[in-house]
């Protein structure tokens, strides 16, 4: 028995359990599926790709909607190891536009404005050169400018500039318009994750206990009030109590997915397939928001990109930098540089963000030009489409039905478009001329607005971004309440990006530990 269970060892159940036990009258435990962060691949920076190989993500194929089936086949990665996607991800520090919040006000997230959670993004921030209104110092959460700056990069922003976008030193200071260089989540030249920045230093603690490698099965409920969870660690399974509360994190994907595995969601949609109801809640699993990109990949003319570092010796040396002097192109994150612009269909906002990627076809999914390249991802931040995930069988093993819906509103379709056109154009610069010797992908064919559609629809992918899926709200399909309590139960919490109203005009992994941060202080004031 302990007093807490967090289930989910993602941004925001390492910050749930490193906060909520730093009361040391209660405890608290937490349980993560994955295997702990010990890949050295995790920690240095221009590595993290590698972590996409192995048993650290979890490949679950959607299944296409009618509205998305020109839309090639798509995967969902989620992250299965402690840290969560923070240990996998590319490390931007991207906190949305202050109207995100607004809107999520607007859908029912009383609480909730850019005002009420700026304090919460503060709190956990340690930021090596901004400690202003806007950012925070001191605390765990390592954010830095990048340690190394390609070249390239530098010409790439002038190309911007030369298009006509302003330079913007920093995307979270409440404007995100502009190009710039990130801010990346790594102190001292290594990733600063969740499981580094809050579970870590907690783990000295003697009332937070940390399982990984363990699968937890389904809720445990007692007349309206979640008590506990039935887990798997290896073929033995057992049973355990919380005093308190249970509280899940496990993204937005599993999240609703465990709900529904433990009788919590659609009541006709568990019937069907095997689950007795626990609590009818219509919303789960409803509302899945994603973003989604297009990748423009160039060839150039010499070695003017990270490209270099695949010849042994290139990688030899600059190992032995990093490892002697933790300097160098080993503390890159590959992607140092982007922008916020608005397309004819965002006037008051940026809608597209672009991440200049300083090598060739990058996790862009599309064939890759020989030599030496570098590439532009275009993602559409303001989506309207939206699908849902369900369950296959009650079997918790089977993963979950996903629909994602992608370009479904003809509107992000046409977003998208006038990205790629965009881009073309800041790549067409005199400052990107000397090193481009042609565009790559998609290349010169595209003519008419049918062949940019196309194009988009064969080689468009989810950015990674799943939200929403149970989210807040007061309407009769909103999963939990504004605290992130699910609404006619008990005992239970959802605390993760799945409690978003709507995603997020960026990267979505310090907006996540933000609502971690939240979620905690609302469970610390209860206990008062």
């Amino acid at each position: 028995m302990v007093d807490f269970i967090v289930v989910g060892g993602g941004s925001a159940g390492c910050v749930v359990a490193s906060r909520l036990s730093e009361n040391p009258d209660v405890s608290v435990l937490l349980i993560e599926q994955g295997p702990r962060d010990s890949s050295p691949y995790i920690h240095m920076p221009v590595t993290y790709y590698k972590t996409a190989q192995g048993n650290l993500l979890q490949r679950l194929e959607q299944v296409r909607s009618e509205a998305d089936k020109h839309l090639d086949a798509q995967t969902m990665v989620q992250p299965r190891v402690l840290g969560g996607g923070s240990s996998v991800n590319a490390m931007l520090y991207i906190r949305g536009a202050p109207d995100d919040y607004e809107r999520w006000v607007e859908q029912g997230a009383k609480g909730w404005s850019y005002k009420e959670v700026l304090p919460f993004f503060k709190r956990s921030e340690d930021n090596d050169r901004l400690s202003n209104e806007a950012h925070g110092e001191g605390g765990p959460l390592g954010v830095s400018d990048p340690c190394y700056v390609h070249p390239l990069s530098r010409s790439w922003l002038k190309a911007c500039q030369e298009a006509g976008l302003a330079f913007n030193s920093d995307f979270n200071s409440g404007e995100q318009a502009g190009c710039g260089f990130y801010q990346l989540t790594i102190r001292n030249a290594r990733r600063s994750s969740a499981a580094v920045a809050f579970l870590k230093p907690a783990q000295r603690r003697s009332n937070l206990k940390v399982r990984t490698d363990c699968r937890v099965l389904r809720i445990v409920f007692k007349q309206g009030r979640a008590v506990g969870v039935e887990i798997a660690d290896g073929q033995r399974k057992s049973t355990i109590y919380a005093d308190r509360e249970v509280i899940i994190s496990a993204g937005a994907i599993n999240s609703p997915h465990l709900l529904m595995l433990s009788g919590v969601g659609p009541a006709a949609h568990l019937r069907s397939c095997g689950v007795a109801v626990v609590h009818d809640l219509p919303g789960v699993g409803q509302n899945l928001c994603d973003h989604v990109d297009i990748y423009m990949t160039y060839q150039l003319s010499g070695p003017y990109s990270y490209d270099r570092y695949k010849s042994p010796p290139w990688q030899f040396w600059a190992g032995l930098e990093y490892l002697l002097f933790r300097r160098g192109p080993v503390t890159s994150n590959v992607m140092d540089s982007g922008a916020f612009w608005s397309s004819s269909q965002s006037t008051d906002r940026p809608d597209i963000q672009y991440i200049f990627l300083c090598g060739s076809g990058i996790e862009s999914g599309a064939p890759v030009p020989g030599g030496f390249g570098c590439t532009l991802n275009a993602t559409h931040i303001r989506p309207k489409s939206r699908g849902w995930l369900g369950l296959r069988s009650s079997d918790p093993a089977q993963p979950p039905h996903i629909v994602p819906n992608y370009l479904s509103e003809p509107s992000d379709l046409g977003c998208l478009v006038e990205a790629v056109q965009r881009g073309q154009e800041i790549m067409s610069q005199k400052a990107l001329s000397k090193y481009i010797e042609r565009e790559h992908m998609p290349g010169k064919q595209l003519m008419t607005k049918a062949d940019y559609e196309q194009y988009i629809r064969r080689y468009a992918q989810s950015s990674l971004h799943p939200s929403g899926t149970c989210r807040m709200g007061t309407d009769d399909l909103a999963v939990l309440d504004p605290e992130l309590r699910v609404r006619g139960l008990d005992g239970l919490r959802v605390i993760d990006a799945s409690a978003m109203p709507s995603v997020v005009s960026g990267n979505t992994n310090a907006p996540t530990i933000m609502i971690g941060e939240r979620g905690a202080d609302f469970i610390l004031r209860s206990l008062t």
